[in-house]
């Protein structure tokens, strides 16, 4: 969301009178300004020593970046659901279900997709990842890019779906009294699947907001 162009004028007349930032920012939020859009607008200034504020540089996303980052996220997805069927699959081979007479060719024809998009799919999303690494510490300003900023929403949302399904469909089978260890381990994995995404972007979240946004 962009910032009122009011905010950014008051701040940056403070900063120019050399009044404290501490000061800028209680004042601004005693005044019923949101504390993370004053932050925000505080950050569109560097902390240097000079007569008047100096902007901050903001980052800019090229085409090529933007392609970077949606394939890194697409190839994460898919990652992640090979990763599942292909446990599924092992799940299921180990501890075959009575009532559902799956033939063990079917099984293997699943375990054996599963690894042909793993193989090809997280390997490509390592290699996407260290490049944008790479731009990422020489520009620490692209952190707060908004092409990554949606794109981590959006995972972080899929996550939570999941893991928000995975534990109803754990309450709703203790009530029914259906726990079997097929399901259990079926549960475990989806939950460590997605937990595993939720958490990692969560916290690279939080790195991203401490940079002013674009």
């Amino acid at each position: 969301m962009a910032l009122n162009p009011d905010l950014i004028v008051f701040v940056k007349d403070g900063l120019q009178r050399g009044l404290a930032r501490s000061d800028l920012e209680s004042v601004l939020i005693r005044a019923g300004w949101p504390p993370d859009q004053v932050r925000r607008a505080l950050a569109g200034f560097a902390d240097v020593e000079f007569a008047i504020p100096v902007p901050r540089p903001m980052p800019t996303v090229s085409m090529r970046e933007a392609f970077m980052y949606v394939l890194m996220f697409a190839t994460l997805f898919i990652t992640a659901y090979s990763l599942g069927d292909l446990l599924f699959s092992i799940i299921n081979r180990a501890f075959p279900d009575a009532a559902n007479r799956t033939l063990p060719e079917s099984i293997l024809l699943q375990i054996r997709w599963s690894l042909s998009c793993l193989i090809v799919a997280f390997p490509l999303f390592l290699w996407v990842a260290s490049l944008i690494g790479r731009l990422v510490r020489a520009d620490p300003t692209k952190r707060a890019s908004r092409v990554r900023r949606q794109l981590t929403y959006i995972t972080l949302f899929v996550a939570a779906c999941v893991l928000i399904g995975d534990v109803i469909s754990v309450v709703y089978s203790f009530l029914g009294g259906e726990l079997t260890t097929r399901f259990v381990l079926k549960v475990m994995t989806v939950g460590l699947i997605a937990g595993s995404a939720f958490g990692y972007y969560l916290s690279d979240l939080h790195l991203d907001e401490r940079e002013p946004e674009t």
